[in-house]
């Protein structure tokens, strides 16, 4: 019996990515530009000056009703009662056995309405999962297939699409975002965020406005040798900051703690399997997440065993990449506590041979 073919979705912007030259490649169920000019141009221009990422295969849900807030403070980690009108946070979705459905953004509209921003590949595992403790009679609406979102990144991202609205972007701070006018089109979402660490901004429009948005962003952007980014920029550029990858640095299996990811785990509110995660905080956690570079030439890539100096399996690569920025290996990976302070000596098995590497402090790229 044949097995079904999984439909690959376009995002509406896929004919642009085909037309520019792109080599597209299947990604979380759609298709999706991975490179235009080559990973490392593409990297640096985005450290340099400013590149366009069609990042619509993200997810989209909206919440609203009396009791939103409610839900959300019950399946996410981060405490969202801190957040305004206008402000965004970055939590996570813990799941009942300690590890992460998915990590997220959460937007404040106004007391009474949130959009949670979902990755990909998790938008159904996500959405049922929020649905399983909507007790709260919290309307949901799931407006992923409607939605287009453009992440406009690098150090002069701000001067090109301030040419494109009234909306002072400069007065913007970091996870805040406004709601109006640019390139003509109205009840645009202009959010200072991405995940990139270069700075910039990322716009949400329907799919019927994202070409046009896409062609006046890229016109403001000329004088400034703007370029279309792939994902494999994308990737390189985060990890370059030490920013987790849902399915590879962070899963089902991975807690916050043992992920660095205390921060946005908040105690002082009640959440899904807090007990457990309160109590890992408390008593401490057998392995972490650490950032380390390469002493010795390799390049480490998910999965890759990571060894002692006896050659005792200690933990496994999560990230790697040769980091276009600095020009030397970087990766993250999960060790046992012991190995995780930075300077630590560690080996990474690539092809049977141990590797030599130290542990660092991420961000990998120091601003």
């Amino acid at each position: 019996m044949d097995t079904p073919t999984q439909t690959i979705k376009n995002t509406a912007l896929t004919n642009i990515h085909i037309a520019l030259g792109a080599k597209m490649v299947p990604f979380a169920g759609y298709n999706m530009p991975v490179s235009y000019s080559g990973l490392n141009d593409e990297h640096l221009t985005v450290r340099t000056s400013v590149g366009v990422f069609d990042v619509s295969h993200m997810g989209e849900f909206r919440l609203r009703g009396p009791k939103a807030l409610d839900l959300i403070q019950q399946v996410t980690s981060n405490d969202a009662s801190k957040l305004e009108d206008g402000k965004v946070q970055y939590s996570c979705l813990p799941n009942e056995n300690g590890g992460i459905v998915d990590d997220l953004l959460v937007y404040r509209f106004k007391a009474d309405e949130y959009y949670l921003v979902v990755n990909a590949s998790n938008i159904e595992k996500d959405w049922n999962w929020i649905s399983k403790f909507n007790t709260y009679g919290v309307e949901m609406l799931d407006m992923s297939e409607n939605m287009s979102l453009l992440a406009v990144q690098g150090p002069k991202a701000i001067l090109a699409l301030q040419k494109l609205t009234k909306v002072d972007l400069s007065q913007m701070e970091y996870y805040t975002f406004k709601v109006d006018t640019m390139a003509g089109i109205d009840n645009v979402i202009i959010s200072n965020t991405g995940y990139t660490g270069a700075g910039g901004f990322e716009i949400y429009v329907l799919n019927a406005d994202a070409e046009k948005m896409w062609n006046a962003i890229f016109e403001a952007g000329k004088e400034f040798d703007i370029k279309p980014i792939g994902l494999g920029a994308r990737d390189t550029l985060r990890l370059e900051m030490g920013f987790c990858l849902y399915g590879n640095d962070i899963d089902d299996t991975t807690s916050p703690i043992e992920a660095g990811l205390g921060w946005i785990t908040k105690f002082n509110k009640e959440f899904t399997n807090k007990a457990n995660i309160e109590k890992q905080k408390t008593e401490g956690v057998t392995k972490k997440l650490v950032g380390f570079e390469m002493v010795d030439r390799g390049i480490p890539r998910h999965d890759y065993p990571i060894v002692d100096a006896n050659g005792a399996v200690i933990g496994k690569v999560t990230s790697g990449t040769q980091s276009p920025s600095l020009n030397k290996a970087i990766g993250l990976g999960y060790v046992k506590t012991e190995f995780s302070k930075p300077e630590t000596e560690i080996f990474v098995l690539i092809r049977d041979k141990s590797i030599k590497a130290k542990v660092c402090k991420i961000p990998f790229l120091k601003k």
